[in-house]
C-alpha cells in the first residue's frame, strides 16, 4: 500500500510543508516576475529566474503572461470604473471574492485588452508554441507530478494549489484590497492595506501603498511594515539575480528653504503621495479637530466620520458624503479655506492648467504665499515646508 503515498512517502506534516511551499512559490512568482518585473518594470529580474517563474505558473495554475499583464495594467489605467476588469466598488466584493478568476477568465478573453496592454511581454517560441498555446498541458503535467510524487495526499495538495490563487489574489488582494483596511495615501481609487505585515501574500497585502508608487519594486512604505516579497528581492539582488530600477521616493526637506525653484517643482510633484499625506496629518487634521472642538462649545451637532469627509478624495464620497462635507464646511470658514487650498494643491500634478515648468513654479509660490497669509497657523507651518522640499534618495533600506 505504500504506492498509495507516492514515491516520496512523506509524513503529514511533510505533505503540509510541501502544499505550503509551492503556496508560497506561486505566490513569489507572481508578485516578483508578474507584478513588480512584468507589470510594472520596477524590477529586473536574472532571465533563469523569469523563466522558471514562467515555468512554475504555466504548470501549477496557468497563468500566461500576457493576459495577467494586461490585465493587471488595465485595472490601473481605468481603476474603479466600469473598465476596471475586478473592482468590488463597481461589482460588490462578494462577485470579487467568489468569482474573481471567472472576471479575469473574461476579460482574458479581450483582444483589446491585451493588445493596448500586454506589450513588452514574452512573446518567444515557448510563449506562442507552449504556455499559451498549451496551457492546460501545464496543468496536467503538474497534476500527474503530484500523484507520482505524494499518491493519495496530492490530491488534496492539488487543490491547495488550484484554490489557493483565485481566494488569495482574486479574492483578497484584488477584492478586500479595494474594500477594507488601512490607508497611508488618499489615491484616486479605493485602494487599502489589508494589512501591514505582507507575510502570506508576498507583500502584496500593502496594496494602498502599491497604487500609491505602482512602479515601486518595493511595497512597504512605514517603518513597522513588512514586504516579504522585497526581502526576497533583497536576497536575489546579493546572488546577482535580480536588479531594482525603482522604489518609492523618500521625501527631503530642507529646513528654512525660502526659493521655490524648479528643484522645489520636482520634488513636490515626484513627492505628491507625501505632500498630501503630511498636508492631511499637519494642516486637515489638527484644523479639523480644532474647529470641531469650537462646534461642539456652540452647541452645533457634529457630521458622522468627520476626519473622512476631509481627508478623502472627493470622486470617492458618494452624495449623502459629499452633502455633509458641504455643511460641515459652510459651518466653518477655517475648514473651507484648509479644504480649498487642499484642491488647489491636488490641481498642481493632475496637468489641469500647468503648461510649462514656469507656470508650475510660479502656482507654487503663488500657493505658498497665499497660504502663508490666510491666518492659519497650520496652513503657514505646512506652506514653510513645501518650500523645503527637495529632490532626496530613494527609500532603499
Amino acid at each position: 500500500m505504500d504506492y498509495l503515498y507516492g514515491v516520496l512517502g512523506l509524513s503529514v506534516w511533510g505533505y503540509v510543508a510541501v502544499s505550503l511551499i509551492m503556496v508560497q512559490i506561486t505566490v513569489l512568482a507572481v508578485t516578483l516576475y508578474l507584478h513588480r518585473d512584468a507589470a510594472h518594470r520596477g524590477l529586473d529580474l536574472h532571465p533563469a529566474i523569469r523563466h522558471f517563474c514562467r515555468f512554475w505558473l504555466w504548470m501549477s495554475t496557468g497563468i500566461v503572461t500576457r493576459e495577467w499583464v494586461a490585465i493587471h495594467r488595465k485595472h490601473h489605467a481605468r481603476c474603479e470604473t466600469p473598465d476596471d476588469p475586478h473592482s468590488p466598488q463597481i461589482v460588490g466584493l462578494k462577485k470579487v471574492l467568489l468569482e474573481g478568476a471567472e472576471l479575469y477568465q473574461e476579460e482574458a478573453t479581450n483582444a483589446e485588452t491585451l493588445r493596448k496592454y500586454g506589450r513588452g511581454t514574452p512573446d518567444d517560441w515557448l510563449e506562442n508554441r507552449l504556455y499559451s498555446g498549451h496551457r492546460n498541458l501545464g496543468i496536467w503535467l503538474f497534476v500527474i507530478s503530484c500523484l507520482v510524487l505524494f499518491g493519495v495526499p496530492g490530491i488534496i495538495m492539488i487543490a491547495v494549489q488550484m484554490v489557493s490563487q483565485p481566494m488569495l489574489a482574486a479574492g483578497i488582494v484584488n477584492g478586500v484590497g479595494h474594500y477594507a483596511g488601512y490607508r497611508n495615501f488618499e489615491c484616486d481609487d479605493a485602494s487599502r492595506n489589508v494589512v501591514p505585515w505582507g507575510l502570506v501574500l508576498g507583500g502584496e497585502e500593502l496594496h494602498n501603498n502599491h497604487h500609491a508608487f505602482p512602479s515601486s519594486a518595493r511595497f512597504s512604505i512605514r517603518r513597522w511594515e513588512v514586504d516579504i516579497g522585497w526581502g526576497a528581492i533583497r536576497v536575489l539582488s546579493a546572488l546577482g539575480l535580480a536588479h531594482v530600477r525603482r522604489v518609492a521616493p523618500r521625501p527631503a526637506v530642507e529646513p528654512g528653504r525660502k526659493v521655490v525653484d524648479l528643484e522645489t517643482a520636482r520634488a513636490v510633484i515626484v513627492n505628491r503621495m507625501h505632500v498630501m499625506r503630511d498636508y492631511t496629518r499637519t494642516v486637515s487634521v489638527p484644523v479639523l479637530k480644532r474647529e470641531l472642538a469650537n462646534l461642539r462649545d456652540r452647541g452645533m451637532s457634529l457630521p458622522r466620520r468627520a476626519r473622512l469627509l476631509v481627508t478623502r478624495q472627493p470622486a470617492l464620497l458618494d452624495a449623502r458624503a459629499r452633502a455633509r462635507l458641504g455643511e460641515l464646511l459652510e459651518s466653518s470658514q477655517a475648514l473651507r479655506t484648509v479644504h480649498e487650498f487642499r484642491e488647489r494643491l491636488t490641481r498642481l500634478w493632475d496637468g489641469r492648467g500647468v503648461v510649462s515648468n514656469e507656470r508650475l513654479i510660479a502656482q507654487i509660490k503663488e500657493w505658498c504665499q497665499q497660504a502663508e497669509a490666510s491666518g492659519i497657523r497650520a496652513l503657514q507651518e505646512f506652506a514653510a515646508t513645501l518650500r523645503g522640499y527637495t529632490t532626496g534618495p530613494a527609500a532603499m533600506a
